[in-house]
């Protein structure tokens, strides 16, 4: 069982940055990989950006890459998404996930492929 808890959610302007940090609590942190996801009002929730357990391997949404870095440091069971040059379209709640699977060297993109989510964090980007 892993929970987890989203923070460093708020309002900037057009171009600016923000970090968001997901605390995990859990013994497998380590061993699983982890995921970003995003939702905007009357919309699905999409992939953002993905890293595996070891952190050796990452995946950006096309909207995001060059913009969006996903990092994760294991002896703080925290996961990080930095983002940068924000934009109005960036607007969205954003969600942390965990994968059940333990050890995967595949990135994990799909919403299904997640067993454990967050409440979210809302991240609003201003014009």
């Amino acid at each position: 069982q892993v929970q987890l808890v989203e923070s460093g959610g708020g309002l900037v302007q057009a171009g600016g940055s923000l970090r968001l940090s997901c605390a995990a609590s859990g013994r497998t942190f380590s061993s699983v990989g982890m995921g970003w996801f995003r939702q905007a009002p009357g919309k699905e929730r999409n992939f953002v950006a993905a890293i595996i357990w070891s952190g050796g391997r990452t995946r950006y949404a096309d909207s995001v890459k060059g913009r969006f870095t996903i990092s994760r440091d294991n002896a703080k069971n925290t996961v990080y998404l930095q983002m940068n040059s924000l934009k109005p379209e960036d607007t969205a709640v954003y969600y942390c996930a965990a994968e059940r699977a333990l050890y995967g060297s595949v990135v994990a993109t799909t919403v299904t492929e997640y067993d454990y989510w967050g409440q979210g964090t809302q991240v609003t980007v201003s014009s």
